[in-house]
């Protein structure tokens, strides 16, 4: 009888056990692979931080989460402004994105967009790492997707086959490849430029065959992509914007996952987003200037922005950052103009 009683115990502890881990399993109902989209593939710094992400998590979930990288925002059919939208409709699973990509959909993202807003890398991150990113963060987590971590494609310098930009009078007329938003629009038709907007994968066509002078880009991109073959010789630094990218996860996806898993994804996209934006500052600050030195070597012709001449191009801006600033929140953006003034 006490043996009848003791396998009945254990009979029912068993099958509460069971019980206990019915959900746990049932949540862990996990894809045989993930996709993640990019515009850009590891061969630049944006792709690398998608890619050192993707390995870190499947070496930590010992494969439980397996991760593929589709470039070129090929899931999208290449219109990097969709990226956001089709994350959010099941279409894409995790993405390293830009915040001027995703911006037509969150227009508190075009912060990073105004003209001449931050002037150096210390005011990205006085953005990014602060109060001004949590915010951003939290209007994200409304729409759909889980924000983990900041990353960073860089300032956009400017770039064109013509000759050198040293004053706005010398974009006027010039035909300016830029991305699909309404700001970039504004602010290159405010300099005088005629912004045409097309991705990436047909911009470097368009500038091989001069249908496009020039474009905007990080220095990485401009190396990485060999823009100096397409006849871009002269290369103007003026960080009139950067763009931080934002490591996520599309709520739908992240919801399947474990908390003991979600909890790895995160952390792995917070170390995979410190070395990605290592990887894209190196040889551009500091006692460093390699990235500067190789285009130098090639033929691009670069000139730096002195402080009186960017200065022209901060006032010929002001009427779009104004007008901006008002659609994307005066007290986001005053936020973030306190946030730089405290730490220059």
């Amino acid at each position: 009888m006490k043996l009848r009683q003791l396998m009945l115990s254990l009979c029912a502890a068993a099958g509460l056990g069971l019980a206990l881990q019915a959900p746990a399993m049932a949540q862990a109902n996990y894809k045989p692979e993930y996709k993640m989209s990019l515009v850009l593939g590891p061969a630049f710094p944006w792709g690398k931080g998608g890619e050192i992400w993707a390995d870190l998590v499947k070496e930590r979930t010992d494969g439980r989460i397996n991760i593929k990288l589709y470039p070129g925002t090929s899931l999208v059919g290449g219109d990097q402004t969709r990226e956001f939208t089709a994350l959010r409709q099941g279409v894409i699973d995790l993405a390293v994105g830009s915040t001027i990509n995703w911006s037509p959909q969150v227009k508190e993202l075009n912060l990073f967009a105004l003209p001449f807003l931050m002037p150096d890398y210390p005011a990205i991150d006085a953005l990014t790492q602060g109060e001004v990113g949590k915010d951003l963060f939290a209007q994200l987590s409304k729409r759909g997707v889980v924000p983990l971590a900041w990353g960073e494609n860089g300032f956009r310098e400017v770039s064109n086959s013509k000759h050198p930009i040293k004053t706005p009078a010398d974009l006027k007329g010039l035909k300016l490849r830029v991305v699909g938003s309404p700001l970039f629009l504004d602010t290159m038709t405010a300099l005088g430029a005629n912004p045409v907007q097309m991705s990436w994968a047909d911009a470097q066509p368009a500038m091989a065959s001069g249908a496009v002078d020039g474009q905007e880009n990080p220095v990485s991109v401009f190396a990485a992509a060999k823009l100096e073959n397409v006849d871009q010789k002269h290369l103007t630094a003026w960080g009139y914007v950067a763009d931080p990218l934002i490591f996520v996860v599309a709520e739908n996806i992240w919801n399947t996952w474990t908390p003991e898993d979600q909890a790895i994804v995160r952390q792995a996209a917070l170390d995979a987003a410190q070395q990605q934006i290592a990887i894209a500052r190196k040889g551009m600050t500091g006692d460093d200037q390699s990235q500067w030195k190789d285009l130098e070597a090639k033929g691009v012709q670069i000139h730096h922005l002195s402080d009186a001449e960017r200065q022209q191009f901060v006032d010929a801006t002001r009427g779009v950052y104004d007008k901006w600033k008002k659609q994307i929140g005066e007290d986001l953006v005053g936020k973030a103009e306190s946030a730089i003034a405290a730490g220059q």
